[in-house]
């Protein structure tokens, strides 16, 4: 999810920031997707992590690393085997050990094949932390999630989704002999990301043993949907993140969008649902489709109906391995994770017998929740990549 304030505020307060951050993407135009097609026989003979197609990364790695666009092979919803798109960024030079691996889960960028962050000209800046990783001198992977940079349909916020294929583009990165990743790996991520990094924590040592989870951080990560959707129900944010919510999973669990949508608002529903937000051009598109959305587009409340209230409990960030080290962040200004829910979720997980660190960042809003996290998370995860134990405040 990213981050968008109320009308007059967004612009004042975010658009200098975003102007910054997308205009050298907006410059260039986003390269067409590499072919991206895996036979049906081809998938199910491989293991999960086992690399299909590489590509020369185009997403301005920095001096002394090398980058490639990799697709290898996840799993799906039904435990079918799946084709996943994902970036390896990695140092240039040999190695004479296994590196540390930094695993990013990114945050909204549509839910729609072609919003892949990966065919992003600048994917490298827009992870945050990666000067941090890179003078360490970390693989860092970067999943683009089930369904974006490859067929089918992307479950949006589905959590054993996201976590296969953060968890599997590990295993990619650990195939490519000049990559030289090791097994043990700390995974980061913000909003959607914070969600699918939460969700790899819990998964990871019964769906990938043979790698090393060292710990989760996420920065103003989705934690619990029906409240988080319920309270962003009336905000700009809010008509984003539900129009592609619904989207995604009527796509995914095949139920049909008039059950929700006014039908004089199916057309506005469509664009903004179908947005990406890559760079400068498209985030203004989305907020014109926003605009153009009816305010009255629900003919009933999602929260309430029984099939999307399943998906938003099934979905719903839970307990972690006990000792588990976890790093969240949480900006005070931040209107669409809202921070009390966050407190609440770190409480939850002291509680279970994981080792929570907050970092609570005054007026930072949700947009740069990463961006300004990033320093503190990078310091975390090297204390846990040297075996030493981070602070906790459970």
């Amino acid at each position: 999810m990213r981050a968008r304030k109320r009308r007059g505020s967004r612009r004042d307060a975010f658009f200098a920031i975003i102007l910054l951050l997308l205009a050298p993407i907006a410059m260039t135009p986003a390269p067409a997707a590499a072919r991206d097609e895996v036979g049906t026989g081809e998938l199910a003979a491989a293991r999960p992590g086992t690399v299909f197609r590489i590509w020369p990364l185009e997403g301005g790695v920095k001096a002394g690393y090398k980058g490639y666009r990799v697709l290898y092979r996840s799993t799906g919803l039904q435990d079918e085997p799946i084709a996943v798109s994902a970036a390896i960024i990695f140092p240039a030079a040999g190695a004479t050990s296994p590196r540390p691996v930094i695993a990013w889960a990114h945050p909204t960028s549509g839910v729609v094949t072609r919003c892949a962050p990966t065919l992003m000209p600048d994917l490298a800046g827009t992870i945050p932390g990666i000067d941090q990783f890179t003078d360490a001198g970390y693989v860092i992977v970067a999943t683009d999630y089930p369904g974006l940079g490859a067929p089918g349909a992307h479950p949006y916020l589905i959590g054993k989704s996201a976590a296969y294929a953060v968890l599997d583009s590990v295993r990619a990165a650990r195939t490519l002999k000049d990559v030289h990743a090791g097994k043990r790996f700390v995974v980061w991520g913000h909003s959607q990301g914070g969600h699918a990094a939460l969700f790899t924590g819990a998964e990871a040592r019964s769906y990938a043993p043979d790698i090393e989870l060292l710990g989760v951080a996420a920065a103003a990560p989705a934690t619990n949907l029906i409240e988080l959707f319920d309270a962003d129900r009336e905000t700009s944010s809010g008509r984003s993140l539900t129009a592609m919510a619904l989207y995604s999973w009527s796509r995914v669990f095949g139920f049909p969008l008039s059950d929700f949508v006014v039908p004089h608002a199916e057309r506005s529903f469509g664009r903004l649902a179908s947005d990406c937000i890559l760079d400068l051009a498209d985030f203004m598109k989305e907020d014109s489709d926003e605009h153009a959305l009816a305010r009255n587009f629900l003919s009933s409340d999602p929260t309430k109906d029984a099939r999307i209230r399943d998906i938003m409990q099934k979905n719903s960030t839970g307990m972690l391995p006990h000792g588990m080290p976890v790093f969240i962040a949480q900006g005070t200004s931040d209107e669409l994770v809202r921070p009390k829910i966050t407190r609440a979720y770190a409480k939850e997980l002291c509680g279970g017998g994981a080792k929570v660190k907050l970092h609570i960042m005054s007026g930072t809003p949700h947009l740069t929740a990463g961006m300004n996290a990033a320093y503190a998370a990078s310091q975390w995860m090297s204390l846990l990549f040297k075996g030493a134990t981070p602070p906790s405040d459970c």
